[in-house]
């Protein structure tokens, strides 16, 4: 027995984050490592009379892709694939990697264009009921520097699925961020401030999202996409990321009128140089989130995870969430968190939000 009971995750999974109607067809795509999961998700998902249409991938099979696939195959995507994404009235995506840097080593710009391409499907996906999430795996558990059964005890802790009704600690949390967001809804200008840090971006007008496990599990957060051309000042993201399995550490931007003018990072500085080339929008903020979810207690290499982390914030380059206000367009969306715990600042138009990573 895992320490991650796997009915439990479907069940909560289909009963709250997807909520199927009778008859919906639910795509399900992950890798053949979830199994446990997957296998209780069709129960759960055809007991509510929805039908599940699992998308199981194999190890390897997407560094496989980007090895072999013919050069007009970056720029195009099989036409099957938009039309399971228009019918599906629901999507979920559970990570389950068997190798955390599986990407690394292929070219950034191949990523970049089958990204550009697969628009279409993403905005498909977008315009349903969908829900990221993760299962634990040996490799996602040595990424995180943990034994499998310690970060199998972590996702349970996260998603909740430690407390006796985790449906109802999700809405306990909901009720949180709804107070936040009446905080932060009126204010015109958000300004972060900690070591090496100090930016001001404008929201005046702009929606607030109480983001509260439906769309990710595990979710804690409340965002909204940031004026375009506000983002002014300097920046150091603390907690590293590894996209496309790439490390990358220590990110400092530099912000004049909404747009990056200036970049380095500790580690992975190429990879971030080249991101920031993807197009035109993926020099600006899409995204401003605040992370409210203290049952995460440390970065574990997983956006999913890291970004929802109480007492931290992060922002997104490229695209933009069109439900907030947000305009920046882009075929990049890439999380870069800055922890507030260990002395920071976050205010609104002057009044202190969270301060060393506590809510004031």
């Amino acid at each position: 027995m895992t320490a991650l009971d796997p009915a439990a995750f479907a069940d909560l999974l289909a009963g709250y984050c997807l909520e199927p109607e009778h008859g919906d067809q639910v795509l399900v795509r992950s890798t053949s490592l979830a199994a446990p999961l997957l296998l209780e998700l069709q129960r759960a998902l055809l007991d509510r009379g929805a039908w599940p249409l699992l998308r199981v991938e194999l190890p390897g099979q997407t560094r496989s892709f980007y090895e072999h696939a013919q050069e007009w195959m970056l720029d195009d995507f099989p036409p099957l694939a938009l039309t399971e994404a228009k019918k599906a009235r629901r999507v979920l995506g559970v990570q389950a990697p068997d190798d955390v840097r599986a990407l690394m080593g292929i070219a950034p710009e191949r990523l970049a264009r089958a990204q550009r391409a697969r628009r279409p499907i993403r905005e498909a996906t977008m315009s349903r009921r969908w829900c990221s999430t993760l299962w634990p795996t040996p490799a996602a558990a040595e990424h995180a520097g943990m034994d499998l059964g310690a970060f199998e005890r972590f996702v349970a802790g996260a998603l909740f699925l430690d407390r006796p009704d985790p449906v109802a600690a999700w809405g306990e949390l909901r009720d949180f961020q709804d107070e936040l967001i009446g905080r932060l809804k009126g204010a015109a200008e958000l300004r972060i401030e900690a070591d090496g840090t100090d930016l001001v971006v404008r929201t005046a007008k702009r929606t607030w999202v109480n983001s509260d496990g439906r769309r990710n599990m595990p979710s804690g957060e409340v965002f909204t996409g940031p004026h375009e051309t506000s983002a002014s000042g300097r920046i150091r993201f603390t907690v590293p990321s590894s996209p496309a399995g790439v490390q990358v550490s220590g990110v400092e931007l530099e912000l004049r009128d909404g747009e990056v003018v200036a970049a380095s990072a500790a580690a992975g500085e190429e990879y971030l140089r080249r991101a920031l080339e993807t197009d035109p929008g993926a020099r600006r903020i899409g995204e401003i989130g605040i992370g409210t979810n203290f049952g995460i207690t440390r970065p574990v290499g997983q956006t999913l995870f890291d970004e929802k982390l109480g007492g931290t914030v992060h922002l997104a380059l490229g695209r933009s969430y069109p439900e907030t206000g947000g305009r920046n367009e882009s075929a990049l969306h890439w999380d870069l968190i800055c922890d507030l715990r260990g002395g920071g600042r976050l205010s609104a138009d002057g009044r202190t939000i969270m301060e060393d990573g506590a809510f004031g």
